[in-house]
């Protein structure tokens, strides 16, 4: 059984900076009745990078679904601040701590004002020494256009990244992505996207300014990634050893079209060992539309 009907989808904007920039998500509230098919598709006519599907869970306070335009993923920061950051202004949430469901298990959500940050994993690190030199052509840069002593690294708090450490941010600006080789190395190391980065040293804040490609995901370039910005984060205190227990990184401003964005990372430690992680900031609605499609109740 199938009928048309108009979906109501928010667009918010997660991880400004004072309000302002950051990432555009599409949030769906009350989902439920919406089949996994009509969630891609209703992705895919959105058009952002993901679009976060809200429905009731048995196992935690709220369940999340999240679409890039063309594939399911596990899991997506932005979105997930966004949804929470919004369902606290809309004061629905009363409580600090709220849950999030998602096909890769159950996470804490913390609300500090209007603020939300996702839990993420403990980091794995993995060398991929052996692919650098394809990793460089696939950004157009070299081996000397790396910071030093700052090795290329695949993280994963619970996605995939590798992080590219560049020498200065003259160079992240610089940056040619070449996308088929970015997919290619996507595709083989099972990964989100590619992470370069750089040190901030212009005493502004901020720890790191960061870039995202994600073309497996049909993420060309994203300007805010919570579920990088914790590797980033783990990196900077494990492998840099700059030991904070908060650190402020900025992405979006080297885009096409500037979205400055800005992700707060919190590190929970134990003798110097992470433990856990939270990534998050502020989300802000933009706009509100309807999306017509057929849904299909399978």
């Amino acid at each position: 059984m199938s009928k048309e009907n108009l979906v109501k989808v928010q667009i918010l904007n997660a991880f400004t900076d004072n309000d302002k920039g950051g990432n555009p998500a599409g949030v769906v509230f009350d989902a439920d009745g919406l089949s996994n098919k009509t969630k891609q598709e209703m992705a895919a006519k959105i058009g952002f990078s993901e679009t976060a599907f809200v429905s009731q869970s048995n196992i935690a306070d709220y369940k999340l679904d999240f679409y890039s335009p063309n594939r399911q993923i596990a899991h997506c920061g932005h979105a997930t601040v966004a949804t929470f950051s919004y369902l606290r202004q809309l004061n629905i949430l009363n409580n600090d701590t709220v849950t999030k469901e998602t096909i890769d298990g159950i996470r804490k959500i913390k609300i500090q004002g209007e603020l939300a940050f996702m839990e993420q994993l403990a980091p794995k690190y993995l060398d991929v020494k052996k692919r650098e030199n394809t990793i460089l052509k696939s950004l157009g840069i070299e081996k000397n256009d790396l910071m030093e002593n700052a090795p290329i690294t695949l993280v994963n708090t619970g996605n995939s990244f590798i992080l590219i450490p560049v020498k200065n941010r003259a160079t992240l600006h610089k940056l040619k992505p070449d996308m088929g080789l970015i997919t290619e190395i996507s595709d083989e190391f099972d990964l989100i996207g590619v992470y370069p980065f750089t040190l901030n040293d212009d005493n502004n804040g901020k720890d790191a300014s960061s870039r995202m490609f994600g073309p497996r995901y049909n993420i060309f370039e994203e300007a805010g990634t919570g579920m990088a910005a914790g590797p980033l984060a783990c990196y900077l205190h494990d492998i840099l050893g700059i030991k904070k227990n908060k650190y402020f990184i900025q992405q979006g401003e080297f885009m096409q079209v500037p979205s400055p964005s800005l992700i707060i990372v919190d590190l929970e430690t134990d003798n110097g060992i992470i433990k856990s992680l939270m990534a998050g900031g502020k989300g802000v609605l933009k706009m509100e539309k309807q999306i017509s499609l057929v849904i299909n109740n399978d």
